[in-house]
């Protein structure tokens, strides 16, 4: 029950806190997250960003600079794969394998004693439970979801980035929503020299993170498109 009310923190709609309280910082990484990630993605040019700096924008020229080159990263591949970890707001710990085929479709399949699978189809979330028999759907559009999930996303607007914080190895971009169906916060976590994915952290109504760390993670290769297969069971509503 525990995972699965996890889960939910992660996937639904989230109360926001006030604009100005600072990005929340990851978890400790395990030993093996020291290792550099096995990306297939393509090394990012040096210096792509000088002629996109504005001195309009409320981002420091450095901010904009971070911001131009993750953005360069998360737009060059579509499909991602590797291993997560998942710490819960009460210290629970889950882990698995994940599989990510952009637009909108992702598969975390969690490892035993757990026997839950989330799955994205491109317009839905299911959250499957196999040991208590149930599904839960809600569309994806209304979960976090979907900033990981969309075809391109650009996190160089200043009207979708609420905040950026670097700190020595890692880089936090802050997206906060606040609309008539949707209040929420998602911290995307990059790798400050690769720029590669490394972490995302939701906060819940009440100040609780939760957060996914990936590792072991390679991009280009084609998933089995079975892998977001959602067989919707006859008496389960959205």
């Amino acid at each position: 029950m525990v995972a699965v009310l996890t889960l939910l923190t992660v996937l639904l709609p989230l109360a926001a806190r006030a604009a100005g309280d600072p990005v929340p910082l990851p978890h400790l990484r395990p030993d093996h997250f020291v290792s550099p990630l096995r990306a297939t993605t393509a090394a990012i040019a040096p210096d792509p960003v000088a002629p996109v700096y504005s001195p309009n924008s409320r981002f420091t020229r450095d901010e904009q600079i971070a911001l131009a080159r993750i953005n360069a990263y998360f737009n060059s591949f579509s499909t991602m794969e590797g291993q997560f970890i998942q710490f819960g707001p009460t210290g629970d710990q889950s882990e698995g394998v994940f599989f990510m085929s952009r637009p909108g479709k992702i598969r975390f399949h969690y490892a035993a004693p757990s026997r839950l699978d989330v799955i994205a189809d491109g317009s839905t979330v299911a959250i499957e439970d196999g040991r208590a028999n149930t599904q839960q759907l809600y569309p994806l559009s209304k979960t976090p979801l979907r900033y990981l999930l969309t075809d391109r996303i650009d996190l160089t607007s200043d009207q979708l980035v609420d905040s950026v914080r670097e700190e020595p190895d890692l880089i936090s971009v802050l997206i906060v929503e606040k609309s008539a169906l949707i209040e929420g916060k998602l911290a995307l976590i990059f790798d400050r020299k690769t720029y590669e994915l490394r972490q995302w952290i939701v906060t819940d109504a009440q100040g609780l993170n939760t957060s996914v760390a990936i590792y072991n993670v390679t991009t280009g290769k084609t998933p089995d498109p079975g892998l977001f297969r959602i067989q919707v069971k006859t008496s389960q509503n959205r």
